[in-house]
């Protein structure tokens, strides 16, 4: 006896992103936690490659839709850590 089910897909293990552009009027919003979700269940992969992927994958969706911002936004440079704040920056140094 074969399963129907297939094999689950590296860059979308949970087919999150997939659905997310199957969902009509999804909001900026919605996709947001959508990638958050993804992205803590991605696993093995790096994740610019897959998120450079799963973008080359929907390049055909209409370019309004709000997974393409979120997905490159991914692709931005994060901000730089550090400190931002404490209290040197709540005391005035008079």
């Amino acid at each position: 006896m074969s399963s129907d089910k297939p094999a689950p897909d590296p860059i979308d293990p949970k087919g999150l992103i997939r659905e997310s552009f199957r969902i009509d009027g999804i909001t900026d919003g919605e996709c947001r936690s959508i990638f958050v979700d993804w992205a803590l269940s991605l696993s093995g992969a790096e994740p610019r490659e897959a998120i450079s992927a799963l973008l080359a994958r929907y390049d055909d969706a209409p370019i309004t839709h709000p997974m393409l911002a979120v997905l490159r936004a991914g692709l931005e440079a994060s901000p730089k850590g550090g400190r931002r704040g404490g209290r040197a920056a709540r005391v005035s140094q008079a």
